[in-house]
């Protein structure tokens, strides 16, 4: 969403969602002058906090409410306005997460120096032992701690059993500007894609055989570095161990190869693990019998929905790089959940995601504890699977 704010109007929309997220109260401007520092009357910040209105970033429940964030006012604070994984911060932020903190780490309570990333994996690495656990008890113990650590439902899905790799890849030259990739997995299935390869603006025709022989080389290089491993791989190749020549086919295939890969690595389902259900449910956000159900409902019927939404199947642009994914309110496409947050990331296996780790709460949510500690988990969690899967 493009929306330019003023510095005022971004302190004063940053104070508006810190105090609603605090309270789960509508917020009003004499609120904001006696919490906040923001260095302006109130008649100002009743004036900002209008415009903001009228942007969509905020609303009145009822005619003599304050105001609340919007999904959009949200979307604002998440992207703009928090950085996650650099704010230091005091972990006292619940009785639960100070006791379950100050029970794993050995530095004096409330010296507020790291941030709440590192005291989530010093949380994990304290109190989930490798050695002695099986890899789903790890993970039932992960799912336990991310639930009282963010005070959201935390989903943990127990990792794919099956990574398709490649046993054999070859390019051929099917027509003049045709070619086809060709993949064979571990599995001996076999995929192809059928693509176009767009002359050089220098080039006329070409000798096909030039062509094949070129095409032979490059699968000669792909086969060398890509057997045994995921097609994924192939957005990391150093082409410039090929002669210039064939440099051309290296940006050629990485934008050629996403759909094939997806199809080639497509995920199966498993088993989502949930906690904390009955303490997010007591939330206010919560109230309503009928919406409760229905989150229980997806949670324990319908997983195969969710876990679709969890686990993303990542671009090969984005191999190697784990990202947090934040889908606020209407942004969720699954109707029981359009009035929460959902916050994911996946685990992985090397370069490769093999699982999915998140939370879900309602859009009123500490985001930046939440994304961060979602992050953490997500980092550990990879450790621990490269530990049992080495």
């Amino acid at each position: 969403m493009e929306v330019q704010l003023t510095n005022r109007q971004q302190h004063i929309l940053w104070a508006t969602v810190r105090h609603y997220i605090a309270t789960a109260e509508p917020v009003g401007s004499k609120a904001l002058v006696d919490e906040y520092d923001l260095g302006v009357s109130s008649a100002t910040i009743r004036n900002v906090m209008g415009v903001l209105e009228k942007s969509g970033l905020l609303y009145q429940p009822h005619a003599s409410a304050g105001r609340v964030p919007s999904d959009s006012g949200y979307r604002i604070y998440v992207d703009q306005l928090i950085t996650p994984s650099l704010r230091s911060r005091s972990v006292s932020q619940t009785d639960a997460t100070r006791s379950l903190l100050s029970r794993s780490r050995s530095v004096p309570q409330g010296s507020g120096t790291e941030t709440l990333g590192r005291e989530v994996e010093m949380a994990l690495q304290k109190r989930l032992q490798w050695e002695d656990w099986s890899l789903e008890t790890l993970l039932q113990g992960a799912a336990q701690i991310l639930a009282t650590l963010s005070g959201c439902i935390s989903l943990i899905t127990m990792p794919q059993t099956t990574t398709a790799l490649v046993r054999h890849l070859q390019l051929v030259q099917i027509e003049a500007g045709r070619i086809m990739l060709i993949v064979v997995t571990d599995g001996y299935e076999t995929h192809s894609k059928l693509m176009d390869l767009s002359p050089l603006p220098e080039e006329t025709q070409r000798d096909p055989e030039v062509i094949d022989r070129e095409l032979q080389i490059v699968s000669n290089f792909l086969n060398s570095h890509l057997r045994g491993r995921s097609l994924l791989e192939l957005a990391y190749l150093d082409w410039s161990q090929l002669d210039q020549e064939f440099q051309r086919y290296g940006e050629f295939l990485k934008n050629s190869v996403a759909e094939l890969t997806r199809r080639t690595l497509a995920p199966t389902a498993t088993q989502i693990m949930v906690r904390g259900v009955s303490e997010v449910l007591r939330q206010p956000e919560f109230s309503q019998l009928q919406q409760v159900q229905t989150i229980i409902h997806l949670l324990e019927e319908e997983q195969d929905q969710l876990w679709r939404l969890i686990f993303e199947e990542p671009e090969a642009e984005d191999v190697g790089k784990p990202k947090v994914t934040v889908r606020i309110g209407a942004e969720n496409p699954l109707e029981p959940i359009r009035t929460c947050t959902l916050i994911s990331s996946t685990y992985r296996r090397g370069s490769i995601a093999v699982g999915s780790v998140g939370v879900l709460g309602p859009t009123r949510l500490d985001y930046e504890g939440a994304i961060a500690i979602v992050a953490s988990a997500a980092d550990y969690l990879s450790e621990a699977f490269s530990y049992f899967n080495p």
